[in-house]
């Protein structure tokens, strides 16, 4: 057995990305280097660990996405635990955790993430900005109880609360900086997505109804209205293709200072404003 056989299981990848997501099955579930794998350390495996690896294979070929089958994705700098309940952290939502930096105050400021998923912007929030106050909404209990676990590991101190984005209490002046990676996939898009993020990704965390694209903005942009303090920042990862609309409903709801950030693909990803 070596790596090359175990790639060429994967026949959905090219042969270099199969390689990438085997040499990180095999460091994360059995702490085989690359260096070992070299060394023949496949050939010396227990015939309990080949069992496991060709039970995780097969979770693989069936489209899983590695990071649910090693039960952890990697955003800004630190591991964060996942499973289905939750969508696998991105590259581009790490664009949220620099809106929030960005925020220049003489005091602690309050943060408010809505629909926290992992936990992974709250949590890096809490963890790059020690002195913040953060709390954390979702409506799902499972993906609430894997925030929770990640908050522990990592220890960041963040209040986690279950709470529906549609349906928000009434809050004045209680946020300084409010963070949200809302639902913005119509289903009409779904043809043109992977096949292992429309099989295995919460659905309830990725789509909204398509005669609805701004379902959630428009209900977070009232919230973030009352709830957040005088220059206050609020900031949202977007479908790139509702820039626009997006853009004028914070102006519908007084806010000011509109921006659209690109991602590393050119998109417009991030929609930030002040109150």
């Amino acid at each position: 057995m070596n790596l090359s056989s175990l790639a060429h299981k994967l026949t959905q990848y090219d042969e270099h990305e199969a390689q990438s997501i085997m040499r990180l099955v095999l460091s994360d579930c059995f702490n085989i280097s690359f260096t070992d794998i070299c060394g023949g350390a496949l050939d010396r495996m227990p015939d309990a660990d080949k069992a496991r690896l060709d039970t995780l294979t097969r979770r693989l070929q069936q489209g899983e996405p590695v990071q649910y089958v090693i039960g952890k994705a990697h955003f800004y700098g630190r591991d964060f635990i996942v499973s289905p309940s939750v969508l696998i952290p991105r590259l581009e939502t790490e664009g949220l955790i620099e809106v929030a930096m960005s925020y220049k105050s003489n005091r602690a400021p309050a943060v408010l993430d809505i629909g926290t998923g992992s936990g992974c912007i709250a949590i890096t929030i809490a963890k790059e900005m020690p002195d913040a106050q953060v709390t954390a909404w979702d409506i799902s209990d499972d993906a609430l109880a894997i925030a929770r676990e990640n908050s522990f590991v990592l220890g960041a101190k963040v209040t986690f609360q279950k709470q529906d984005a549609l349906n928000p209490p009434h809050d004045v002046g209680q946020y300084d900086i409010i963070v949200s990676n809302p639902p913005y996939i119509c289903h009409c898009e779904a043809v043109e997505m992977e096949a292992n993020v429309l099989e295995h990704e919460p659905h309830q965390a990725l789509f909204v109804p398509d005669d609805n694209p701004l379902l959630f903005y428009r209900h977070i942009a009232a919230y973030a209205e009352e709830a957040l303090c005088q220059n206050g920042i609020l900031a949202f990862e977007i479908n790139p293709l509702y820039g626009k609309e997006i853009c004028e409903l914070l102006l519908q709801h007084n806010f000011r200072e509109i921006m659209l950030i690109k991602d590393e693909f050119g998109k417009d990803r991030i929609a930030k404003c002040t109150k």
